[in-house]
């Protein structure tokens, strides 16, 4: 942090008025806990998709590529759809898929535990999932899984790319109010999020055809969190406990902390 050099326009946090700290705090706590929230469901919707436990390379590889070795529904009961039943009919569902789904069972059993546990969602009303009312509707589930669609990628990819936009263009606008040098550093912290996303949705095509691109999505969302980590954390540190420099705190003539009106 030897360089000095400050821009006219720049304006530290503790330079800006009292009540601005307070909205860019209020900010930084509701998206922090929606960012959290965010993760915990990509793992929940991702992870186990391989029959192990975690989130791994192969669990984005099977949720958009699909697998030889499974079936669209058994990749959903072993992933987000784990918990959505008792374990002994989760474990007889299983047992179906693997002996070849045939409707003889189906008739005998397996109708009833899809009535009772899955038909409150999918039962066809909503487009957006899969039906699993009635034996024709079930086998095509249980067919090879191939891997997340074309039509619902495309419709995750513009919610995906225009809020993400939005909820790092907030923190990173907030996070350049922060003093923080070199100024290349700081300036990769900001625009490495806006790379990420667009390599995150890109890979999820890219990985349907070829399944290696599992790890850019993988890094990606890496890169993303730990970004918006180091901007949230130094915005609230430099804007209620840091001392800035002196040379900062003097180049108007005045102590930044003065300036706490407004």
């Amino acid at each position: 942090m030897t360089d000095q050099r400050v821009h006219r326009l720049y304006r530290h946090f503790q330079e800006l008025p009292f009540s601005m700290r307070t909205l860019f705090t209020g900010a930084l706590l509701v998206v922090g806990l929606g960012y959290l929230f965010a993760m915990l469901y990509v793992f929940a919707a991702h992870a186990g998709a391989d029959g192990r436990p975690g989130l791994s390379v192969a669990d984005i590889k099977i949720t958009y590529s699909g697998s030889d070795e499974t079936t669209a529904l058994e990749s959903a009961l072993r992933g987000p759809m784990s918990g959505m039943l008792p374990a002994r009919d989760l474990e007889i569902l299983l047992e179906w898929i693997r002996d070849g789904a045939n409707k003889r069972s189906y008739a005998e059993g397996i109708e009833a535990i899809i009535i009772t546990n899955c038909l409150s969602c999918h039962d066809g009303s909503n487009p957006h999932l899969s039906n699993l009312d009635g034996f024709e509707n079930v086998q095509q589930v249980v067919a090879q899984d191939t891997g997340t669609d074309l039509y619902t990628l495309v419709r995750v990819s513009h919610i995906h790319l225009f809020g993400l936009t939005f909820i790092f263009f907030i923190i990173g606008f907030i996070f350049s109010h922060a003093y923080l040098r070199p100024i290349w550093l700081k300036s990769l912290i900001i625009a490495t999020p806006f790379a990420g996303v667009i390599a995150d949705v890109l890979g999820w095509y890219l990985t349907k055809v070829f399944t290696p691109f599992a790890w850019i999505v993988l890094i990606a969302g890496i890169l993303n969190g730990l970004s918006f980590a180091i901007m949230w954390v130094v915005s609230m540190y430099q804007m209620w406990i840091y001392r800035v420099p002196e040379h900062l705190s003097a180049r108007h003539g005045t102590a930044v902390d003065d300036n706490n009106t407004g």
